[in-house]
């Protein structure tokens, strides 16, 4: 024991020996402010407000930090109540298009939840291609399929291409494969939406009536003819006209709701009549054949 004592009595001594110049600073400016303030009441208050100016500015970038952080959490909150939300308008949607079919055809009403919202980060995105791509954190054992259609807080942005277990590949809008079955809000007036590659913010409404009229600033739609999206999802607004090769039909050049550059957290669209739908449409084209 008292070999232990010993020791740590030498490197106490060391530590002390090695960084005496630092510890005699240390003393001497301590001194200093003693003599300073001690009979200066002006000094003193000048110090104290420093010290007091350093603290606050600590504190800040302390609280900078952390809030940031805290932000990330809240953020995901807004994310997961904007989602149910907007999944309570869908079923809303559904459940006034039953009952207007209802009142006109005298059918019975299902009243069962049709539409859910799976929330998801995206991990990995590109822009810059012909055929655009995006992954994200959600896969099968979320319940996401193939098919789905994926939605942000602004409009559609594409849909599931493949599913893994844990991650799912997302056809992006932004691929020139790809066609969206979209309206003029508030019209009869559907139409094709696609993307021709170049601005990732401008997508053209092919095969628009000539007949059709609509106004710049008008609001652009999904119409509701597929199961991948429901009806009435925001997809943008019209820029402006173009003629078509077809003198019948025009062009409309859309601006996009989504900042595809931007896109963070995303919504997969769950609807739980989309396997029946899709067999009666299997059921169709294989009665035509």
């Amino acid at each position: 024991m008292p070999v232990a004592v010993t020791l740590i009595m030498r490197n106490l001594l060391n530590f002390i020996i090695r960084y005496s110049t630092w510890f005699v600073f240390a003393f001497y400016v301590l001194l200093s402010c003693i003599l300073l303030t001690r009979r200066d009441d002006y000094k003193a208050s000048v110090i104290l407000s420093s010290a007091n100016g350093m603290s606050a500015g600590v504190y800040r970038a302390a609280s900078t930090v952390t809030g940031y952080f805290n932000l990330l959490s809240i953020n995901h909150r807004l994310q997961e109540s904007n989602a149910a939300l907007e999944n309570e308008i869908l079923n809303l949607r559904n459940e006034v298009a039953e009952y207007k079919a209802a009142l006109s055809d005298s059918v019975e009403i299902r009243s069962e939840k049709r539409f859910d919202y799976v929330l998801a980060s995206v991990i990995n995105n590109s822009t810059r291609h012909p055929r655009n791509y995006f992954t994200i954190n959600r896969g099968a054992k979320d319940g996401i399929e193939p098919g789905m259609g994926v939605v942000d807080q602004s409009g559609i942005v594409g849909i599931v291409n493949v599913a893994g277990a844990h991650t799912s590949r997302v056809i992006s809008l932004l691929n020139q494969t790809q066609h969206f079955s979209v309206k003029l809000k508030d019209t009869p007036y559907i139409g094709s939406l696609t993307w021709k590659g170049g601005d990732p913010g401008i997508a053209y409404m092919e095969e628009v009536p000539r007949h059709a009229k609509f106004h710049i600033g008008d609001t652009i739609v999904t119409s509701g003819y597929s199961t991948t999206f429901p009806y009435g999802i925001n997809v943008g607004r019209v820029m402006n006209r173009i003629k078509a090769s077809d003198d019948n039909f025009y062009i409309l050049k859309i601006k996009l709701s989504s900042d595809f550059k931007a896109l963070s957290t995303v919504r997969v669209i769950k609807d739980v009549y989309k396997a029946e739908l899709d067999s009666l449409s299997n059921f169709d084209i294989k009665a035509e054949e």
